[in-house]
């Protein structure tokens, strides 16, 4: 979750509500300072490098990275024949973006008719994401999208107990999981593979990749699909977590001291894509913070 997306107090299916006596408007845009150096990668040269990127949070969207036209290399934008109209910032202008021996179409936009109220995003232009070589926060490529810095996790040790059945058949039993709290979701429980019988869990082809924690591979449980699912090789920053299997309490029946849990609502999330000219193999084998 951030500000804006997920069940973000801006995203338009939030859980919480603002105490305020009046109705907030059904949209709320929000822009920042990112301030933190961001640069832009393309056709193996830099294109854009700036310490003064705005970020902006719009309802149910990834945060988005805004550099201004000055921090952007001469060249490197070419206006095309095309404009579209944001539902709140006013007619958008595209641009292909060119950079050492690339050139990708529609590749960058920049809001020409801003109305007041959003004036601070004036002369400045965001890069499509999958579109580009990488983005880089100093010399750390960041994958997904830009570094959001309303979305947290933390992860704890707890002695609760776990299990998990497929009917009659008990998958996992444990004293010992993980527990993810990762903002805007509902807990997530993790289990030793100690604790799980194994000859239940089903690899299925395909994975999901989560700009926080890595690439998720899933198990069939039984008749029950993707009912399970584990990070091989989590982010450093959530290690704790990496090939532990955690369950879906949608599709199997999953119990915490005794309390069937249920699927929490609104749980659904924007798939993202690996970025481009990232494989899967270079994920797992790095992550955040490899240097390229």
């Amino acid at each position: 979750m951030g500000l804006s997306w997920q069940q973000g107090p801006l995203s338009g299916s939030t859980i919480g509500r603002f105490l305020t006596p009046e109705p907030l408007p059904e949209r709320l845009l929000f822009v920042e300072p990112l301030r933190r150096r961001l640069r832009v990668r393309l056709g193996g040269e830099w294109i854009a490098d700036s310490e003064d990127v705005l970020l902006l949070h719009e309802p149910a969207r990834y945060p988005v990275a805004y550099f201004p036209l000055a921090d952007v290399h001469p060249g490197v934008l070419a206006a095309e024949d095309r404009v579209t109209k944001h539902r709140d910032l006013g007619d958008t202008a595209w641009f292909s973006v060119t950079g050492g021996d690339r050139s990708a179409a529609r590749a960058a936009w920049q809001h020409t008719a801003l109305p007041a109220h959003a004036d601070l995003l004036r002369d400045h232009v965001a890069f499509a994401w999958r579109a580009m070589d990488a983005f880089f926060e100093e010399e750390e490529r960041i994958v997904g999208h830009a570094a959001d810095p309303y979305h947290r996790i933390d992860i704890r040790q707890t002695s609760r107990h776990l299990v998990v059945k497929d009917g009659d058949r008990t998958v996992a039993d444990t004293r010992r999981p993980l527990v993810l709290f990762e903002s805007g979701f509902a807990p997530r429980w993790y289990v030793a593979r100690e604790d799980i019988d194994e000859t239940a869990l089903v690899p299925v082809e395909g994975q999901t990749f989560c700009p926080y924690k890595g690439l998720a591979s899933y198990y069939d449980i039984g008749s029950r699909k993707k009912a399970a699912w584990c990070y091989a090789q989590a982010w450093i920053e959530v290690g704790r977590i990496s090939n532990l299997v955690s369950f879906e309490p949608g599709e199997v029946d999953v119990w915490i001291d005794g309390k069937k849990l249920a699927l929490a609502p609104g749980q659904n999330v924007v798939p993202h894509g690996i970025d481009r000219g990232l494989d899967p193999e270079e994920l797992l084998g790095s992550g955040p913070g490899t240097r390229f």
